[in-house]
């Protein structure tokens, strides 16, 4: 077993000293002060074509990933590790000890002057916990991926393969960092004849519950959706509201209808994701006046653990028709009520439940229109990109709402489609030798560091939350795959993954990350000896196991 806590922490506190937040230039920083660091260790200055300092594709931002690797001389093999962790994190303005959020030490201190919950009093009068932004999310992880690619360039004859890292940025944003790689891991693979067997992600790991006591290791991942809602309405002012509907009503009874729906959950392999929440609700009315709203546009995150963004989409259409139907209830009850008070005539409600994807949609309108549609989007999209404050997401909703004009019939309805990065769901479960062979090792591994660490360490088969373990491995079919291009608005334009280059590289991915509280939030800590000791052993012992010709 490996004495590595204080090399470990060292790393750690001078990766956390470096600013990273995403987007934001400190990106480029790391990844040089990374690529400087690996570039010192004297089996790197030997073979200085076995580190790569890559700048990420079809990117706004410059930034750049660090590949590296180390071939083992104990048996040629070309069994490769990858080992993999992002350099980016999240930004510091919901620190009140801002000044010091990337400075553990000092924040430690200032820490003691401070009123703190009771938790966060208790982990930092213990000693064991590190305080700062990324310390837990996930420089630590970084850093004893740093700790064993060091070990292994200073004995290779311990390997009977190779060992590969791949440090990413961009994975709190758009995972540019990995998608970017997956070239570069390509290229590496066809020059080097590497035959990559796994890929251990280090990202962090937290409490499911409260006082929950066990330590988890994640098999696989959680997929990531965005399903988003264009929803239009008949306009009227507001002093003869019944004469039109507002879409803004409709959206707040599909919201109602989504958001914390546990119909919506995905239960698999005894793991249920959490249910659908609303991210974003707005209609799209640019100034005030007093006629009610075109159209609005709500949006959800929706993990899945088996459904794919096919049947999501189904089931979406379902729950959205369900909402509409009963939105439009109510407006005829409310409606006949005030009819009844005021004394007015009630008119007829023509209007029904309509409910399309945007494929269906932009199907329709390529066949009724023509290349006239066609040529019209593809410039409004041109004249689009040209509005670089426009996110993904809105981006995907101006172009379903300008697609929306050339519908004939403009009766209230709601288009549902993709308008952001689709995460993919991994599962790990023994079905070919490669996945076996990384769940045997796994088991091991646990089997082989339990007796040194007090508390249960647990494997599950999803991780719960988005990483880039997403982007080395692909579970979803073409039919799959294609409802999430066919359903996005931007894809192509504002938006495209190369979901082949995935499949390309197919390598099953597990989670050993650090343990620790409150990831994105002010007072994210890390406990140091599970994040410290367990985690570099943990991924050690796998590495070995994986590699071995036993």
């Amino acid at each position: 077993m490996f004495d590595c806590r204080e090399e470990v922490l060292a790393l750690t506190k001078q990766l956390v000293r470096i600013e990273s937040i995403v987007n934001e230039g400190g990106e480029k920083v790391i990844s040089q002060a990374i690529h400087t660091l690996i570039s010192s260790y004297p089996y790197f200055q030997e073979n200085v074509d076995y580190i790569i300092h890559q700048q990420t594709e079809n990117d706004e931002q410059e930034r750049y990933n660090v590949l590296a690797f180390v071939k083992g001389s104990k048996k040629t093999s070309p069994k490769t590790v990858i080992l993999m962790g992002h350099m980016d994190t999240v930004g510091i303005d919901d620190f009140n000890l801002r000044d010091h959020a990337l400075d553990p030490d000092a924040l430690a201190e200032a820490l003691k002057q401070e009123d703190l919950p009771e938790s966060v009093k208790t982990h930092l009068e213990s000693g064991e916990f590190e305080f700062g932004r990324g310390v837990l999310d996930m420089k630590s992880g970084v850093a004893s991926h740093l700790y064993l690619l060091k070990y292994y360039s200073e004995h290779p004859e311990e390997l009977e393969g190779n060992l590969m890292v791949v440090f990413e940025c961009d994975e709190e944003d758009s995972s540019h960092g990995i998608l970017s790689a997956l070239t570069e891991l390509k290229r590496l693979r066809d020059d080097h004849g590497f035959e990559y067997v796994a890929a251990i992600n280090a990202d962090f790991v937290s409490p499911r519950y409260d006082g929950d006591p066990n330590r988890y290791i994640y098999k696989g991942t959680v997929g990531k959706l965005l399903p988003s809602f264009f929803i239009t309405g008949s306009e009227t002012h507001v002093g003869s509201c019944f004469e039109g509907i507002d879409p803004n009503f409709i959206a707040a009874h599909l919201t109602r209808q989504i958001s914390y729906n546990p119909s919506l959950c995905n239960e698999a392999f005894g793991e249920t994701t959490v249910p659908p929440v609303s991210l974003k609700q707005t209609d799209l009315k640019p100034t005030y006046t007093v006629q009610t709203a075109l159209s609005a546009y709500v949006y959800f995150n929706f993990f899945i653990h088996s459904w794919s963004p096919k049947e999501v989409l189904d089931l979406l259409k379902v729950e959205a028709t369900t909402a509409f139907t009963t939105a439009l209830e109510e407006f005829k009850l409310n409606y006949a009520t005030f009819s009844r008070a005021s004394g007015e005539p009630m008119n007829t409600v023509i209007w029904e439940p309509r409910v399309l994807t945007y494929d269906e949609m932009n199907t329709t309108l390529t066949d009724s229109h023509g290349q006239a549609y066609t040529l019209h989007m593809d410039s409004f999209k041109e004249q689009l990109m040209q509005q670089t404050d426009l996110d993904t997401r809105m981006f995907a909703a101006r172009v379903v709402e300008e697609a929306w004009k050339w519908m004939p019939d403009k009766n209230p309805a709601i288009i549902v489609f993709y308008s952001s990065l689709y995460s993919p769901r991994v599962e790990v479960t023994g079905k070919n030798d490669m996945e076996q062979k990384l769940l045997n090792a796994l088991e091991s591994a646990v089997e082989a560091v339990q007796p040194t660490y007090p508390h249960p360490i647990i494997t599950k088969n999803f991780f719960p939350y988005i990483s880039d373990m997403s982007f080395v491995a692909l579970s979803d079919d073409e039919e799959g795959i294609s409802a999430v291009s066919s359903n996005n608005p931007g894809w192509g334009t504002k938006h495209y993954v190369d979901y082949e280059s995935i499949r390309n590289i197919n390598v099953p991915v597990i989670n050993i990350g650090p343990y620790g509280f409150d990831a994105h939030k002010q007072y994210e800590r890390m406990e140091r000896s599970f994040s410290l000791d367990v985690v570099p052993n943990l991924t050690n012992q796998v590495i070995r196991h994986l590699i071995s010709n036993k």
